[in-house]
């Protein structure tokens, strides 16, 4: 279902009735089944880089759900409709370690602190999304180097590491094989705690290629 995007309506009948699949599913999800398997896949992450990197999907045209829409699931609307960002944080392998969604229009820096929060490590490699100065700033006080490209339309010009940066493409990889997922490359998930769930199974099934 994650790599064909196939719906639950579709499994084979040797699955057994594909609600009952289903609604295993859900239970699961919510008692953080999946969530477990794949923290124990990625224990012996290696902190001495990190690597850090935003992406976003477009979930195909779907009806307002509830009072409060889809805002509550994190899904926004940026320039190109509605989208999800998916905030990572990688290992010094490009191991997936940790991750939150984001709706489309919120900033990059706000899935910061939930992904770095109570976590040492010796340098942070990040796109020029994560170019700001109070991020730069908090990462000398933890004694980490920032590797962070600047934008191009910043005055003061700002060293780092080229070598280095071009480490980033081990999370980038890590993103073209989530895409090969259908399921997550459109976020065919109505809700958050569904796409969070096939994150972790796609994730797990990765980690043990």
């Amino acid at each position: 279902m994650a790599r064909t995007g196939a719906p639950g309506r579709d499994l084979p009948d040797e699955l057994g009735l594909w609600n009952s699949v289903f609604q295993r599913f859900r239970r699961w999800a919510q008692k953080g089944v999946f969530e477990r398997v794949f923290k124990v896949l990625s224990a012996d992450a290696d902190f001495e880089v990190r690597a850090h990197r935003r992406h976003h999907r477009a979930p195909p045209p779907t009806r307002r759900r509830g009072k409060r829409g889809t805002s509550s699931q994190a899904i926004g609307r940026s320039r190109g409709g509605p989208s999800t960002k998916i905030s990572v944080r990688g290992d010094a392998l490009g191991n997936l370690v940790n991750f939150v969604l984001l709706p489309g229009q919120r900033h990059d820096l706000i899935g910061v602190d939930p992904l770095l929060d109570g976590v040492e490590f010796e340098t942070l490699i990040a796109d020029r999304a994560y170019a700001s100065n109070a991020l730069r700033e908090e990462l000398e006080e933890r004694g980490a180097m920032a590797v962070i490209a600047p934008r191009s339309n910043r005055v003061e010009a700002i060293e780092y590491d080229v070598e280095m940066y071009k480490w980033r493409h081990l999370v980038e990889h890590f993103f073209c094989n989530l895409k090969q997922f259908r399921r997550l490359a459109m976020r065919f998930e109505k809700t958050d705690v569904s796409d969070t769930v096939m994150i972790h199974v796609v994730s797990s099934r990765l980690a043990l290629a």
